[in-house]
């Protein structure tokens, strides 16, 4: 996994909205961002892709390393 720089929530908005923006376009950018104000977002699920696979001390192991920094 890529080590990303500790940024702040404004500077993280910003980041994966350009992300969304290089990878999917202008119009499907404001698409996907108008999805998650019109329905409840599912972050159990959300949550359980993510870590799909990876013990808990591995996600432990990772997030302590954010602390520390």
């Amino acid at each position: 996994m890529t080590q990303v720089p500790m940024m702040n929530d404004a500077e993280l908005r910003l980041s994966g909205i350009e992300v969304l923006y290089k990878t999917l376009g202008a119009t499907a950018t404001l698409r996907f961002l108008t999805l998650f104000q019109r329905e409840p977002t599912d972050y159990v699920e959300i949550s359980r892709r993510i870590y799909k696979g990876q013990s808990v001390d591995e996600i432990f192991e990772r997030a302590k390393q954010h602390w520390e920094e």
